[in-house]
């Protein structure tokens, strides 16, 4: 009876390996296949960054959170990333397209870095490739894991054996099609999950029996729908959180500055002058995704209360629970198979993304930059598409454990790139005061914060136990603005850059 399920969904992956094929004959040089050779349009460009934003997070992390405790931890992060995705949008893309062409047409997130600040000992090159390696790499383990318990949830297959031949075929178009067939596979997917979401959360809110059932249900469960307090689903109870939490999940918005393969689509857009577009089609998706991703979640706990398979970490597949229990039939079947494609849709449209960008520090800022400066367009192609299959050997390597979190992975990475990128983005484009030297120290102190502070300060509890994204994202800027003004001001052809891409079109 599962039959049609999985036909839908090997199909779709087809579908995306065939899209691989197409773009690859368009790959003639590094800017090609890194950068799109900068010609996308606005509903790419929108839909792209946002669905390779996402992530399974969306149709997994995030409804299990609110099936599990209700709005308060998940409601205020949607709010948080909504908050960031605004912003990020408004404030940096259109300065970012136009500084990275400014700045010697740079085509990556580090080729900016070390281009605006003149790094010519490639310090900042280094440090964020090797910070881009890490979190991508943890990153993309978490939607191979998400590929994994979908399979494995829904057909009772090996997660390790459906995890893998899914980030085979990620890799298989990745790394044939580059950074175009990416995009315009994003854009597919983007609309898949939005189709998925939305069509779950009807026909549930309808097998429920309205809204009005989701609601009273939620009421009767201590916390669940509170503000500041959530619902324990140990012992029934709810429990107080403070203001702690609430910044924890609105710090999640931060992040958005710093996450390279968003700001790629930034300096990838063909026009500077369609990113107000952009950033309305960006907008209308992403403030009904996370809605409705949560929403699910409250639908979910009212259909589902007490499945002894969705305690614990198992609260992450209420998505596809629903989707099996309320499709059902042949062609109900055959809808459910292209609903789960959503979760596929969502890993890869990720996973692609990163895939693609940690491959490009690798040939083009550490290859290309450290070792061969003079390296061919072909040497470089051939050693991004050998990255792209070892980073994804490796993510799946971490990604064996079928019990890791999904939410816990993403969480870690996020606050990675917005502890170290997010500030200097920000400081590198506004502030013409910014020089070498507080960037380095904005970056590594932004980025060493993120990474030990679960391990170290969270663990004496109180307020330390606040997303280490923030305490990150406020010591990298202060690092960038004392140091800056306590060493010298930046070189004359440095401000001179500033000024030329601050100018309006």
């Amino acid at each position: 009876m599962k039959t049609p399920i999985l036909i839908a969904m090997i199909a779709y992956m087809a579908m995306v390996v065939y899209i691989g094929v197409i773009y690859s004959k368009k790959n003639k040089t590094s800017e090609d296949y890194f950068l799109g050779g900068r010609g996308l349009g606005p509903w790419v460009t929108a839909m792209s960054a946002e669905a390779s934003d996402m992530s399974s997070w969306l149709l997994m992390g995030l409804p299990g959170l609110a099936y599990a405790s209700g709005f308060s931890q998940a409601g205020w992060t949607a709010i948080g990333l909504i908050l960031g995705t605004y912003l990020n949008w408004k404030i940096v893309a259109k300065r970012l397209r136009r500084y990275t062409e400014v700045s010697n047409n740079s085509i990556t997130v580090p080729d900016f870095f070390s281009n605006r600040f003149k790094d010519e000992k490639k310090i900042l090159m280094f440090v964020s490739s090797i910070m881009i390696l890490i979190c991508f790499t943890v990153y993309t383990a978490s939607g191979f894991a998400a590929c994994g318990t979908l399979f494995n949830s829904v057909f009772g297959l090996n997660y390790q054996a459906s995890m893998i031949a899914c980030a085979a075929v990620i890799v298989i178009y990745t790394s044939i099609g580059g950074f175009l067939a990416a995009s315009t596979t994003d854009l597919i997917q983007g609309l898949l999950m939005s189709f998925a979401i939305v069509t779950v959360l009807i026909v549930g809110v309808a097998a429920v029996g309205g809204v009005g059932n989701v609601v009273e249900h939620g009421k009767a469960m201590e916390g669940f729908f509170d503000v500041m307090k959530y619902h324990d689903p140990a012992t029934g109870h709810a429990v107080s959180q403070g203001v702690i939490p609430i910044l924890s999940g609105l710090a999640w918005g931060l992040g958005y500055f710093g996450v390279p393969h968003i700001l790629v689509r930034f300096m990838a857009i063909k026009n500077v002058n369609e990113i107000k577009k952009s950033r309305r089609i960006a907008m209308v998706w992403v403030m009904i995704s996370l809605t409705v991703a949560v929403c699910i979640g409250f639908t979910g706990a009212a259909l589902y209360p007490n499945v002894a398979e969705l305690a614990g970490s198992g609260n992450q597949r209420i998505f596809i629970y629903m989707t099996m229990h309320l499709f059902k039939g042949i062609i109900p079947l055959l809808f459910a198979g292209i609903i789960l494609s959503g979760i596929l849709a969502a890993t890869m449209s990720t996973s692609d993304s990163q895939l693609l960008i940690a491959s490009s520090c690798v040939a083009k800022n550490m290859y290309q930059g450290f070792f061969k400066r003079k390296a061919s367009e072909k040497k470089i192609l051939i050693i991004s598409r050998a990255t792209t299959v070892v980073i994804a050997a490796i993510g799946v390597i971490i990604a064996l454990d079928e019990n890791s979190s999904v939410f816990k992975l993403v969480e870690n990475a996020w606050a990675g790139f917005g502890g170290a990128f997010g500030p200097l983005i920000l400081f590198a484009l506004f502030w013409k005061r910014t020089n070498l030297k507080g960037a380095v120290a904005g970056m590594v102190s932004g980025g060493v914060i993120a990474l030990v502070w679960p391990y170290t300060f969270a663990k004496l509890g109180g307020i330390f136990e606040i997303y280490c994204l923030l305490p990150a994202f406020i010591v990298s800027s202060l690092m960038i603005i004392v140091v800056s003004l306590l060493t010298e001001e930046p070189t004359k052809e440095m401000q001179e850059e500033f000024e030329e891409a601050r100018k309006p079109l």
